[in-house]
């Protein structure tokens, strides 16, 4: 769920401002040597295709908004890619403005930035819709300097999610950094990942916080790794309440505050007593057992309108529909929506008023970095859900995230730490790990081979548990257009490259069911070579993802898997008349604990039956076993490799 929905119900994700300082406005270009226009090479980062010569961020959280400068210089033909800019912002509480842009030349020639920008969607995750600014820059060359810089508006009123990053994609030569703090609030600050080098902590002269920092190595990106925030230089900001912290070093005594403030919060917004117990008996009958109570109101909970999940609009549409924010609990259930964080604790006040005990627990979510108690930063804490006692088994749900079957958490609120709130401040609970099997993608296939080697006819892809979660919360305000190339693009992605894809039915995206069921017409050209009387077939026809990963010969980060996970292939083939099996590869397994792999054919009466299994019973992998991995991943390449011979006979008697 939204953490900035949060501040009316846990407190302090976002902290109302006054009307702050005028706007910083942005000075002249600054001036570039002779060194940088001439340079071709930097010694600290040998064969690189582009270095940032140079990056300056100066933020104003009394405004709040943010001036960014970049200079890059671009050192070979591959890093004239650079030329390409995204600036990417949250479309509900940013905005990008006063964009200028210009390419210096080796002689000193400026070719100004005077084309089109462009504005694109990135992502959209948990009520959160990422867009960018993109532009290109011209007249880019060998060579070349590009400049750029623009203006970041943040929404008037709030603070939230401060922080310098200094890991960039480009090596970076000299960068700047400053804050001026919003003055109404205690501030702490903290770089998690330690400091680039000889850097030296923040420095705070006149009310004002710098930072300048030389030579930070370029962030390398890999697959499969931890969240990116998780693994950069950077240094957050932490705004804190006086009335629990009063900058509080020591982190249990601040969370035992901070937990009895966020209580009291909670327990004003849920003390609806008389109300519940109404609403309580709309939805639960007097003989129902318990676990029929948790489930009728929780199915009843999740049919409230959630605006954290519905498509952003805009301020025209906010103003003529003025929704209202809601006090407390009962105002969610008369007026019939509230945001995701509200309709958890709506949950909760339902539960409760039909008996059940239930405990209220703030998450860490694991999707944008890792939770660190330590840094004592209550932002991070920023979903809302609700804890359960079923048969003598603590279960915690998120009725408040949309489509999330009961008993099931997203899988970014999974294997986290939670504090569980009390009016003595609480204790910290950790949610549990789903088992790889319970989020599996299982495909099933009915296809034809033709004699000239096409294989064509149906697949079933059915998606349990996380598979058909994310795939519905990420698809959640999207068109059937878009909801069609979304599974499209990801069947394409897992079957050979230039094969055909037709989604052929309408799955249940708007439901909270464990499974999501897709069902595509294929057609696989070549998928048989043949050299005579002979034709060779891979057995393989999925998992092209999977056997494309971990090629690399090292690895910097840890392996990061968003979930444990399985995938189980059973492809059914109807060979041609005169067409049968000559030789079949011998079955294949590869059991390394938390990584399995299987593969075995059959084959019987003109039909060839491939099998195949892949499961990952792991979240996070130490880069030191790396070349574990890579060699289990090395079987799973030459498993799917392996080759069903076929023989063509004269005809279909020879054939039995």
């Amino acid at each position: 769920m939204p953490a900035l929905d949060r501040i009316s119900t846990a407190g302090f994700i976002a902290l109302t401002l006054c009307a702050g300082a005028a706007p910083v406005r942005a000075g002249d270009w600054l001036p570039i040597s002779p060194e940088e226009l001439q340079m071709s090479s930097e010694p600290h980062a040998p064969g690189a295709p582009a270095i940032l010569l140079y990056k300056q961020v100066d933020r104003d959280d009394n405004g709040p908004s943010e001036n960014s400068y970049a200079r890059i210089k671009i050192l070979t033909e591959e890093g004239r890619k650079f030329a390409d800019i995204e600036i990417i912002f949250d479309k509900a509480t940013e905005y990008v403005r006063d964009i200028q842009a210009r390419t210096v030349h080796p002689d000193g020639s400026i070719v100004n930035f005077e084309g089109t920008v462009y504005e694109k969607p990135i992502i959209q995750a948990r009520g959160v819709k990422l867009l960018a600014k993109t532009f290109t820059m011209p007249d880019v060359r060998v060579g070349s300097i590009i400049e750029y810089r623009f203006r970041h508006d943040l929404q008037r009123g709030y603070v939230f999610n401060s922080k310098w990053v200094l890991s960039q994609d480009l090596f970076t030569k000299s960068a700047k950094f400053s804050l001026d703090p919003y003055r109404e609030f205690s501030l702490r600050y903290s770089w998690p990942g330690g400091l680039p080098g000889d850097t030296s902590p923040p420095k705070e002269a006149h009310g004002r916080i710098t930072l300048e920092t030389r030579d930070v190595p370029a962030f390398v990106t890999e697959e499969y790794m931890p969240p990116e925030n998780e693994l950069k230089y950077r240094v957050d900001f932490i705004y804190v309440s006086d009335q629990y912290s009063n900058l509080e070093k020591d982190p249990t005594i601040f969370w035992k505050k901070y937990g009895k403030a966020t209580f009291r919060l909670v327990n004003d917004f849920v003390d609806r007593r008389r109300a519940m117990t109404d609403a309580v008996g709309q939805i639960v009958a007097p003989g129902d057992s318990t676990e029929a109570k948790l489930r009728k109101i929780y199915e009843r909970t999740q049919r409230v309108r959630n605006t954290s999940f519905e498509r952003q609009k805009s301020q025209q549409e906010d103003d003529r529909e003025a929704l209202k924010n809601a006090s407390d609990v009962e105002d969610v259930w008369k007026r019939g929506y509230g945001n995701g964080n509200q309709i958890a604790w709506l949950y909760l006040a339902l539960v409760r008023a039909a008996g059940i005990p239930a405990d209220p627990v703030i998450v860490s979510t694991r999707d944008v970095h890792f939770f660190n108690a330590n840094a004592m930063n209550p932002n991070d804490l920023n979903s809302n859900i609700v804890a359960v006692t079923l048969d003598g088994k603590e279960m915690f749900l998120d009725p408040g995230t949309a489509m999330v079957p009961f008993g099931t958490l997203p899988w970014a609120e999974t294997g986290v730490l939670g504090l569980r709130l009390t009016k003595d401040g609480g204790d910290w609970v950790k949610t549990p790990t789903p088992d790889a099997k319970d989020s599996r993608t299982e495909r099933k296939a009915f296809l034809k081979l033709t004699p000239s080697g096409t294989l064509e006819g149906k697949v079933s892809v059915t998606y349990s548990g996380q598979e058909a979660l994310w795939r519905r919360l990420e698809e959640h305000n999207e068109d059937d257009a878009d909801r069609k190339q979304f599974l499209e693009d990801q069947i394409k992605a897992d079957i050979p490259s230039g094969s055909d894809v037709e989604l052929g039915n309408r799955p249940d995206w708007d439901s909270a069911s464990q499974t999501l069921v897709a069902e595509f017409h294929l057609r696989v050209q070549g998928w048989a070579a043949g050299a005579g009387q002979r034709a060779l077939m891979p057995v393989g026809l999925f998992g092209a993802q999977e056997r494309g990963t971990f090629e690399h010969a090292t690895r910097v980060h840890p392996l990061y898997f968003d979930f444990p996970h399985q995938s189980a292939d059973r492809v059914s083939i109807e060979l041609p008349a005169n067409w049968q099996v000559s030789s079949m590869p011998a079955p294949r397994i590869d059991d390394r604990g938390g990584f399995v792999y299987s593969a075995w054919t059959e084959g019987r009466d003109g039909t060839l039956a491939l099998n195949r299994a892949l499961s990952v019973n792991a979240v996070l992998v130490n880069s030191k076993q790396y070349g574990a991995v890579q060699d289990f991943f090395r079987t799973v390449r030459s498993g799917d490799e392996d080759q069903v011979v076929l023989l063509a006979v004269k005809n279909t008697a020879a054939a039995h």
